[in-house]
């Protein structure tokens, strides 16, 4: 009682996530009266890992990309393809932040990569700038669920569960996603009478589309070599994140030749920030389960959730509902560490496969990353164009449905997680 006290309080106090599972462990560790030597060397154990060593380099690919032009081609295509729908600048948004995903590894590089330059597009066609904030913000979560993912990373580690599988599984469920949003904000822009288009001449449209392709093919072809590589076995995914990093730096430097060599100085820095937050919020995660597992919490928990659930069905409900409800107030890397020990071998002993069970949790930690009062991208978002979080509410409460919505099919339609597998 006492550690879920602290754990509320330092949280209300907004105390950084690391800092919150650090003093909680200290709480739990003294409880048991062990001794504090524990706490180095469970935070070492946890980051000494190789497959943790994807983290760093596909969060410089996603920088090297940003910086490298990358995002202004894939807006430019996102617009040709489906601009000249009713909607379709919504619908463009959603997609660049599809495509933008396949190579940030990250919802927040995403949601901060998109929204400076299309929500003020967005505005021009009518949208209000909360609705159009907050559709970055949800298109953004896919950077979560589309490979490479770093929470796919992340989940793989802690759970045990192959991270190559992890991409693959999150191709299908990332495009349903992603194609819902643009049949959704086409449907609102309908319903709510903005942005009106101008009928495009189909060859218009063609030679617009071709142009737009041939200038981003060479950042559409970085997934394709990553999942490919993947795949067929050429490399492996903590390999291939080395791999998006050279391809990063040939593409933006060498080729587009967007990035400046004083450029990198900052492109380091953003990336050592970045990494360093992951790998804090990682190894406190790391340190809070292994307090938790001596003071047997997690047995307790496993035990009461048996008891609840008559079975599969019932067991994977439960958890929808407990990773929507814990999304709100915890970061998605310190829900994954935290509760995927111990969710996995309960979602197994009722038959579960891991890889689906792997992006059932996915999904929903992205949904935690728009859900107040923590959702970190709703904060990048309004950080980049302005917007209150409260103003971004309303209009969130349309796309989340629809995220509520899909995270169920995904849940009970196993096959759009395993079908490429």
């Amino acid at each position: 009682m006492l550690t879920f006290s602290t754990m509320v309080f330092l949280l209300t106090a907004a105390v950084p996530i690391f800092a919150v599972m650090g003093i909680c462990s200290l709480v739990l560790l003294h409880q048991q009266g062990t001794d504090f030597i524990a706490v180095p060397q469970n935070v070492f154990e946890a980051l000494d890992s190789f497959a943790l060593l994807a983290v760093p380099f596909y969060v410089l690919a996603g920088n090297l990309m940003k910086a490298g032009g990358i995002s202004r081609r894939l807006i430019a295509l996102a617009t040709a393809l489906v601009g000249w729908l009713r909607g379709g600048m919504g619908a463009a948004s959603v997609l660049t932040c599809m495509f933008f995903s396949t190579m940030s590894g990250s919802s927040s590089a995403t949601t901060a990569a998109v929204a400076g330059t299309m929500v003020p597009a967005m505005e021009n066609k009518g949208y209000p700038k909360p609705t159009g904030a907050a559709l970055v913000a949800v298109g953004g979560e896919l950077g979560a669920i589309i490979p490479p993912s770093l929470p796919m990373v992340i989940y793989g580690l802690v759970a045990n569960v192959s991270i190559g599988s992890l991409f693959i599984a999150g191709i299908l469920p990332g495009l349903f996603i992603g194609l819902s949003l643009v049949v959704a904000v086409c449907v609102y822009a309908r319903v709510k009478d903005f942005d009106h288009v101008e009928r495009v001449p189909f060859g218009t449209w063609l030679r617009n589309l071709v142009r737009a392709t041939a200038d981003s093919l060479l950042a559409l072809m970085m997934p394709v070599i990553i999942l490919g590589g993947i795949y067929t076995g050429v490399f492996t995914a903590t390999e291939a994140s080395v791999v998006a990093v050279v391809y990063g730096f040939v593409v933006g430097v060498l080729i587009y030749k967007e990035v400046r060599l004083r450029e990198f100085v900052q492109i380091f820095c953003e990336s050592a920030v970045m990494t360093g937050m992951v790998m804090l919020i990682v190894g406190f995660a790391a340190l809070f389960g292994f307090a938790l597992t001596i003071n047997q919490l997690p047995q307790y928990f496993g035990h009461l959730i048996a008891e609840v659930a008559s079975g599969p069905v019932m067991f994977l409900l439960m958890v929808n509902v407990l990773l929507f409800v814990v999304g709100t107030f915890m970061e998605a890397l310190a829900t994954i560490l935290i509760l995927a020990p111990i969710l996995g071998p309960i979602a197994a002993s009722y038959g579960i496969d891991p890889i689906h069970f792997g992006m059932i949790f996915i999904v929903n930690v992205a949904i935690g990353m728009v859900t107040p009062p923590v959702a970190i991208n709703l904060n990048i978002a309004s950080q980049v164009t302005g917007v209150s979080m409260d103003a971004m509410t309303r209009p969130l409460l349309v796309f989340l449905f629809v995220l509520i919505v899909d995270t169920l099919i995904i849940t009970f339609v196993p096959a759009l997680s395993l079908a490429l597998l």
